[in-house]
């Protein structure tokens, strides 16, 4: 088994990750180029399979080619049925992290170690109708949890408002060097409930990508997280 590479998202602090799905697909590495030099430190990339969920994003090829071009965190969203099947590509091409969904995983663990064995962290996310305790067993095995607040395979989608209980819950069960990440309706108003109830990576597509100026949107989006935990994250 590979040495996992260091974990750069181990300190707790709140992390805007921009959607690589709601960039310019014409303009990717100017759009992702824009963010970084802002400080973004996560960028989130969602992949579709059409088969998980009822959409197709983009996939290795796409990863392969701005790979060279950030040096950025990949936080890499498998919404795909055979997640361990394509990880060796997604790791290959240049991911930091793979995230895969417990719906399609009925042994875990196996997902889990396979993943590791390539070198790069694991995560694991629960669609909107699925219990924490779906994934209670295999919490202390990964290095993020992702909460989807909306339903995976298009963006734009309405807050589902019990993904903040289900965020409660798990921050209950995380350690310090673990992140709570949520995907899903996150603008400045659900940023900061997000960051109350205990996420610390926020995902965010059109509110990034989609207002003219992305970078003063994840500063909008940083500002109601932090108000939101009274300071107690940096």
């Amino acid at each position: 088994m590979q040495a996992p590479p260091a974990w750069p998202l181990a300190e707790p602090r709140l992390r805007i990750a921009p959607s690589l799905l709601a960039a310019d697909f014409a303009r990717l590495a100017d759009d992702v180029a824009r963010v970084e030099a802002a400080g973004c430190q996560v960028l989130h990339l969602d992949v579709m399979d059409g088969h998980f969920v009822p959409n197709i994003s983009f996939g290795v090829p796409v990863i392969e080619k701005l790979r060279p071009h950030s040096r950025m965190f990949f936080d890499t969203h498998l919404m795909i049925t055979d997640p361990l099947g394509y990880a060796k590509a997604f790791a290959g091409a240049g991911c930091d992290l793979l995230t895969f969904h417990i719906e399609v995983a009925p042994e875990p663990r196996a997902v889990i170690e396979g993943i590791r064995r390539l070198g790069v962290r694991v995560g694991i996310t629960l669609n909107p109708d699925t219990p924490v305790s779906a994934i209670a067993p295999v919490v202390p095995e990964v290095d993020l949890v992702l909460v989807m607040s909306v339903w995976p395979g298009f963006g734009g989608q309405k807050f589902i408002e019990h993904a903040i209980d289900k965020l409660r819950e798990l921050a209950g069960l995380l350690r310090p060097d673990q992140r709570l990440e949520i995907d899903g309706g996150i603008g400045p108003e659900t940023a900061g409930r997000a960051a109350a109830a205990g996420a610390d990576t926020l995902v965010a597509g059109s509110a990034v990508f989609g207002r003219p100026d992305p970078v003063a949107a994840m500063a909008e989006l940083l500002q109601s997280a932090r108000a939101a935990t009274g300071g107690k994250q940096p």
